[in-house]
C-alpha cells in the first residue's frame, strides 16, 4: 500500500476502496433492472434516464468521503440533486435509495472501511446527496464525481462507469474509474459486449471476464493501474491484485482503433467519420457508452478517442476528469482540438474548449489528428 507520507496516497487509497463499493452497488441495481419492470428508471429534466443507482452512489460516496476525511472541508462536485427524490410521489423511490445505500455501506468492512454504527435514515441520505453541491473552481480541493457515467449503457445492461477524481488548486491530481462491465482481458471485450447485447440476464460472478475492473492513477507518478472488481465474500486486497497498464504503442493511423460516444445527440459522428477517413483509419469506430472510452485508451484497447460536440453542448468536468488523469499517467495525451490541455479549474464545465476533445495513445498520433482537424475543419458543416 502507498505510504501515507506520499502526497495524495491516503486520498487515492480511500477513493479506490469507495469506487469498488460503488461498483458493487451498481451491479446489484443493474441486475434488478434487467430482471424487473423499469419503475426504478425516471427521466431527468434533460430526458436522460436516471436510476436509484445514481442517487445511491452519490449518497454513498458523499458519506464515505465526509466520514473518512473528517476535519477537512470536503467539497464535492456531482451531477445529481435531491429535487426529484424530495417530491411527494417519490416516496417509494426514496425508500429504495435509502435501502440500497445502507446495503452498500454495511459491506464497508470488506473493503477495509468502517460502516455506520447504525443504518442511515432518510434525512441523512438526502443530506449526503445535497452536500455534493460544489461548483469547483481554481482554488481549494474539490472531489469530482459522476455516480454513473453512461446511464443509458447502465439501463441497457451495457458499458457504464463510476468516476471519481480530485482537483486541487485547479489541477487534476488523481482519478479512479470503475468499469463494472469492462472485462479485465482485451480478448474478451467483444464477446462480453455481444453477450450483454443479446442475453440480458443476471451476471454470473464466477465468470472472470464478467468481473469488470477499476483503474486509477495519481498525477506525476507516470503510472496507471488496473485491478479486478471483487464479488461475493471475496475480501478486497490492494494493491496486490493491481497491475500496471499502458497505452498502445501504435502510432500508424491505418492500424488505429478510435472510440466515440454512442449517442449522436452530443457528438458529431459525421465529422469524426470524415476525419478518420482522411487520416486513413480503416477500422470501424468503437462506439461505447461512458468514460469506458478513456479506459480503452489507457490500457491499449484503442488508440484514439475523438469527441466533437454539437453546437450548444457544454462538456461537464465530471464526464472527463477521472479518465483524463488515468490516460495521461498511462502515457497518453488528452487535449482539446487546438492541442491545449483541458482546463478543470473553471467550474462545472470545460470552458474555453477549442471545438472538441482528442485523447490519444501518444504524441505522434495526437499530432497527426490535430493536423487533420485543422485541414478538415473549414470544409466541415460544424
Amino acid at each position: 500500500m502507498m505510504e501515507e507520507k506520499d502526497k495524495y496516497g491516503k486520498e487515492l487509497d480511500l477513493a479506490v476502496r469507495i469506487v469498488h463499493m460503488a461498483c458493487s452497488l451498481c451491479q446489484k441495481v443493474q441486475q434488478r433492472l434487467v430482471s424487473t419492470a423499469s419503475e426504478q428508471v425516471l427521466a431527468k429534466d434533460d430526458d436522460s434516464p436516471v436510476t436509484i443507482a445514481d442517487w445511491g452512489v452519490q449518497a454513498t460516496v458523499s458519506w464515505l468521503l465526509s466520514e473518512f476525511l473528517e476535519g477537512q472541508n470536503v467539497s464535492i462536485v456531482a451531477e445529481e440533486d435531491v429535487q426529484t427524490l424530495s417530491k411527494s410521489d417519490a416516496a417509494n423511490l426514496l425508500a429504495a435509495v435509502v435501502n440500497t445505500v445502507n446495503e452498500c455501506l454495511a459491506e464497508a468492512p470488506k473493503y477495509g472501511l468502517q460502516c455506520p454504527k447504525k443504518a442511515l435514515g432518510t434525512s441523512k441520505i438526502l443530506e449526503a446527496i445535497s452536500l455534493c453541491n460544489s461548483n469547483g473552481g481554481p482554488t481549494g480541493r474539490h472531489w469530482v464525481l459522476d455516480p454513473i457515467d453512461g446511464t443509458l449503457g447502465f439501463v441497457r445492461g451495457d458499458q457504464y462507469a463510476v468516476a471519481l477524481a480530485l482537483i486541487e488548486e485547479g489541477k487534476l491530481v488523481l482519478g479512479v474509474l470503475g468499469c463494472p462491465n469492462y472485462p479485465m482481458e482485451k480478448e474478451l471485450l467483444n464477446y462480453n459486449h455481444q453477450r450483454l447485447q443479446t442475453v440480458p440476464t443476471s451476471p454470473t460472478p464466477s465468470d472472470i471476464w464478467e468481473k469488470g475492473c477499476v483503474m486509477y492513477a495519481k498525477r506525476g507518478s507516470g503510472q496507471a493501474w488496473m485491478q479486478p472488481l471483487i464479488h461475493g465474500d471475496t475480501k478486497f486486497e490492494w494493491p496486490n491484485s493491481a497491475r500496471l497498464i499502458q497505452v498502445s504503442p501504435v502510432d500508424d493511423p491505418s492500424l488505429a482503433t478510435f472510440c466515440e460516444p454512442v449517442e449522436k445527440a452530443n457528438s458529431n459522428q459525421l465529422f469524426t467519420a470524415g476525419l478518420a477517413n482522411s487520416m486513413g483509419i480503416k477500422k470501424q469506430p468503437m462506439r461505447v457508452h461512458s468514460m469506458v472510452k478513456y479506459a480503452a485508451i489507457a490500457r491499449g484497447d484503442a488508440e484514439v478517442f475523438i469527441k466533437f460536440a454539437r453546437s450548444g453542448y457544454k462538456e461537464k468536468i465530471w464526464d472527463h476528469a477521472a479518465g483524463v488523469v488515468i490516460v495521461e499517467e498511462a502515457g497518453g495525451v488528452v487535449t482539446d482540438a487546438g492541442g491545449i490541455p483541458l482546463d478543470f479549474s473553471r467550474g462545472l464545465y470545460l470552458e474555453g474548449l477549442d471545438r472538441g476533445i482528442i485523447a490519444c495513445s501518444g504524441p505522434t498520433l495526437h499530432n497527426k489528428i490535430i493536423g487533420a482537424v485543422y485541414a478538415s475543419w473549414d470544409s466541415s458543416n460544424l
